[in-house]
């Protein structure tokens, strides 16, 4: 049995984003930076009935550890060092129901999630 472990630097040198974020979303990004924040940060917490919930701020700086992910239009997302190997290979999207829209998370690490959808939990 082999145990792999998650290296977040190691994860931005390489070729494969950390994370991949679609048009809708990068362009629901542009429009809530205003002001001095200049960069949309991605953290997780605990929370909720099955472990964790994802957290989307946007910042006028990053927080020490941050790995960057850059994206199209010059945007650059952060992503908290401790919540990288919660979110390694995660879509995130933007999609619009009727008048109502929502950022959703393609996470395929995820095992389980509560209920109403507000928390996750990985293997």
């Amino acid at each position: 049995m082999t145990v792999a472990t998650f290296d977040p630097s190691a994860a931005a040198r390489s070729d494969s984003p950390l994370v991949t974020v679609t048009d809708a979303a990068l362009a629901h990004f542009h429009k809530i930076l205003s002001g001095d924040a200049k960069y949309v940060r991605l953290s997780t917490k605990v929370s909720g009935c099955s472990g964790y919930a994802y957290v989307l701020d946007p910042v006028e700086r990053g927080k020490e550890g941050d790995v960057e992910v850059m994206l199209d239009g010059g945007l650059t997302l952060l992503v908290a060092a401790d919540a990288t190997e919660l979110v390694k290979d995660t879509e995130i999207d933007y999609v619009v129901q009727g008048i109502n829209g929502e950022i959703r998370f393609n996470n395929p690490n995820v095992v389980s999630e509560c209920g109403c959808g507000e928390s996750f939990n990985v293997g």
